[in-house]
Parts: C-alpha cells; structure tokens; sequence
C-alpha cells in the first residue's frame, strides 16, 4: 500500500531541488536548516562572499509555488537587510503524477513545478 509523503518529507524533497541547484550554481553553504516552518533554509555565501537567505517552501497542488505570502516576506527582508544579506526564494510545486488530486506517495513518480531561485528585492515595501 502506498504512503503519501509527510509535510516534512515534501519540504526535505524540496530542499534537496533547491539544494542540488545552489550547488551547481557554485554557492557555499554556511547553514542549512531542515526543520519544517524554521526559516531560511539555506544561508550561502557566493564566490564575491554576498550572503543569501535561501527561503524554501514546497507547495501542494492546486496552489501557485511562484507566490508568496508579501506580509511572512517582510520579516526575512528586514532581518536580510540587517546582515547585508540577499534573500532568494524557491517555491517547489509538488503533485502526484497520476493524478494532481491525489498526495504524493513515497517511491511514487511526482510532477515538479520549480521555476529556480526567484530574488526579492529587500529595499522594497
């Protein structure tokens, strides 16, 4: 019988996208937090040492992963600006491939909507 993935597991398959991504894109990892609702997940420096905060959010079927919620946002661009820091943000679509109603289930094919690191701008309201 087929098991639909946790929360937590969604968020650490997400992870892992965005994750495998940073890396191919030469960043450094300073931190990584996997804990479910612990923000930012990443904290990466690039090859100028420019600090970024990586936001990871997996996002279920029917929901947009490109959008996110500007008021939760604020809060990472104000502490961003404090540490002179850049903020990316990586909404993961996840859905089941057979069927978008249905979870994703472990060892199950998914279908991903990733549209890469999406930069948001800190100075602005």
């Amino acid at each position: 019988m087929a098991r639909k993935l946790t929360k937590q597991e969604l968020h650490n398959l997400a992870m892992n996208i965005v994750g495998t991504e940073l890396e191919k894109e030469g960043f450094e990892f300073i931190a990584i937090n996997s804990t479910l609702g612990k923000h930012p997940q990443f904290v990466c420096i690039d090859s100028s040492n420019q600090r970024y905060f990586v936001l990871v959010k997996a996002i279920a079927y029917p929901d947009n992963p490109h959008n996110y919620d500007m008021v939760w946002m604020e809060a990472f661009k104000k502490h961003a600006r404090e540490q002179e820091a850049k903020v990316y943000y990586a909404g993961v679509g996840l859905q089941n491939a057979v069927n978008p109603n249905q979870p994703v289930f472990l060892n199950e094919d998914y279908t991903l909507e990733y549209a890469g690191l999406q930069l948001i701008e800190t100075h602005l309201n």
